[in-house]
């Protein structure tokens, strides 16, 4: 089997986070795979015996997994580790709904031992490519696994946006924003602004408008070979952009961004097979009261 390496990423600010970081290192060394943690969260983790790495494009590098302690935030942070190298990203959820984990705090004895046993396959997940322009150069090139987000970026003005799909101007809209997001986003940003839940295994990209005043502001599902576009308008404030939440660059009057599925994809390591009906049900605390199934005598 070789040498086994697991890079370890956790939210450190939470006391539960390094409880459990602690438990999980501890485990994992004892069946001999050595763990790597990250020079910014080693003080706080202060793990005995692990490799340091910065958090660089090379943090997974030769590592199985990158098993990650926290919520969905943290997952976002570990996937940017995990995406260069394209090691499976194995998320314990310490947070809130946690729709990119695999496991809950409860489940972290089967993490451990699937992960000692690699008991666990791994599914791939779509990403964006995002592209800004300004007067058509390229000004910047990011991505992202849930979604980018083109918002206003003062309160107290909307933002004046031209919508395109394939080359082809669909609408203008006066908007808080527009969202565009993958499949596995649909459950995040684009569902509270309105958006369809998509199961993981569709291949669609979504764009949702956010408070549009118009009276044609439907969310919508294009081809996952579509190429939206999003323009701000110059007679309109500057706008933001937000990749997951966690990066964004200021959008100046005439900035175009362009959206397409992303080259590199991120992997996710799974422990066992759950139909994602019943995961919408756990995660959303949805009511099945009275189901008798396809099953039941009549």
């Amino acid at each position: 089997m070789g040498d086994r390496t697991v890079l370890l990423v956790a939210h450190t600010g939470r006391a539960a986070a390094r409880r459990t970081a602690h438990l999980v290192a501890e485990r994992l060394a004892e069946a001999g795979i050595g763990i790597r943690v990250l020079t910014a969260e080693q003080p706080d983790l202060k793990l005995p015996g692990v490799d340091v790495v910065d958090a660089s494009a090379a943090a997974a590098d030769g590592c199985e997994l990158v098993v990650v302690l926290g919520g969905d935030g943290t997952l976002l942070r570990g996937a940017e580790l995990a995406r260069p190298s394209g090691t499976p990203l194995l998320g314990v959820n310490l947070g809130h709904v946690g729709f990119l984990a695999e496991a809950e705090r409860e489940d972290l004895s089967e993490v451990v031992d699937g992960v000692v046993g690699q008991h666990y396959t791994v599914e791939e997940r779509m990403t964006l490519d995002v592209i800004v322009r300004r007067n058509g150069e390229i000004v910047s090139n990011t991505w992202a696994l849930n979604e980018a987000s083109v918002e206003k970026a003062a309160r107290e003005r909307m933002l004046e946006v031209v919508v395109e799909i394939d080359g082809r101007p669909l609408s203008r809209w006066g908007c808080d924003g527009v969202v565009c997001a993958t499949p596995t986003g649909s459950t995040a940003y684009a569902f509270s602004a309105g958006g369809p839940v998509v199961w993981p295994e569709v291949d669609a990209l979504l764009l949702v408008p956010i408070s549009a005043h118009a009276l044609f502001a439907r969310p919508l599902v294009a081809a996952p070979t579509s190429v939206m576009a999003v323009e701000v308008l110059r007679e309109t404030p500057q706008g933001v952009l937000w990749c997951d939440g966690r990066r964004s660059e200021l959008l100046p009057p005439g900035a175009r961004v362009e959206v397409r599925r992303g080259l590199v994809p991120v992997y996710l390591a799974r422990l066992r097979y759950a139909p994602f009906t019943d995961r919408l049900v756990a995660k959303f605390s949805l009511p099945v009261d009275g189901w008798r199934g396809a099953r039941s005598s009549y």
